[in-house]
């Protein structure tokens, strides 16, 4: 087994033993789903989300690929796709990094401070700069559905 594969497994393994639900796509490992709880102190604290996941060939020297499968109002998550605007992933990724940091750390922060300045959702990021209130209402009413 290459080390890229050795180093996949055990990074699921990792995050199945974190007490994440994991649900397997296909027999390769690349491909899975995670549901995943809005972080306490947080406009999406009491949701909870199905976040698809999807390994390249390279991880973890490339980054994953992670987005939203049920709708989620954020300004850097397109509300269509699902996909993820996150810097720190897709840029300041490191080897270092592992699946428990994206469910513990990255998507956590990017829920606890949005970028209006990076918009996916340019609808939601002008909202939050525009009027703060309304934009936690809809963020709040979103988690009913």
């Amino acid at each position: 087994m290459s080390s890229p594969s050795k180093r996949r497994e055990m990074d699921l393994m990792k995050l199945m033993m974190s007490d994440y639900k994991v649900e397997m796509i296909n027999d390769g490992m690349q491909e899975f789903h995670v549901e995943f709880n809005g972080p306490k102190e947080s406009l999406y604290q009491g949701g909870v989300w199905k976040i698809r996941v999807e390994l390249p060939d390279a991880y973890p020297y490339k980054p994953p690929s992670i987005g939203f499968i049920n709708k989620i109002y954020h300004p850097n998550v397109d509300e269509m796709s699902g996909s993820v605007c996150l810097d720190v992933i897709n840029q300041n990724w490191s080897p270092m990094f592992d699946l428990v940091n994206v469910f513990e750390v990255f998507l956590p922060q990017l829920l606890l401070y949005p970028n209006a300045l990076d918009p996916l959702n340019g609808e939601a990021a002008a909202l939050m700069m525009r009027d703060g209130t309304a934009y936690d209402q809809r963020v709040k009413d979103g988690l009913m559905h």
